[in-house]
């Protein structure tokens, strides 16, 4: 076409790459400024691993199409803290934490809870049990 033509012969570098960006619109829309607003920006994550981004930090926009016309938000700059060392992996959201240290130790903080029942209860629950089957053979 005479316009794709045009755009070879003037020289005319293709738009694309990635950005970063200030979450403007957080949950289904994913909106994000980039200088202009992008609305519903898909978020791409690795498998396995879900994340959606709050409004007002800041997202690295990867540009896709011939003309950076499709974009999706791939991540979020590294975060602030020192604790974490090379090799090491942290999962967290506010208030709890998994973290995966190079000792071959995982870190858990915040309230555990498995399929449904705090880890906490389930303890007390085996521990009341274990009592109580000891006070049993003793009688």
């Amino acid at each position: 076409m005479w316009t794709s033509s045009q755009r070879k012969s003037t020289g005319a570098q293709l738009q694309g790459g990635a950005d970063l960006g200030v979450v403007t619109a957080a949950g289904n829309e994913n909106g994000v400024s980039l200088g202009t607003e992008r609305r519903w920006l898909r978020v791409m994550t690795p498998g396995g691993y879900r994340w959606k981004p709050k409004a007002g930090e800041q997202v690295l926009v990867l540009k896709l199409g011939q003309d950076g016309e499709s974009a999706c938000i791939l991540a979020c700059p590294e975060q602030e803290g020192d604790d974490l060392l090379p090799g090491e992996v942290e999962l967290y959201a506010q208030g709890c934490a998994l973290k995966l240290n190079n000792n071959g130790t995982v870190e858990l903080r915040g309230d555990v809870w498995i399929n449904g029942t705090r880890l906490e209860d389930m303890v007390r629950a085996a521990a009341a049990e274990v009592l109580s089957a000891s006070g049993r053979q003793e009688e």
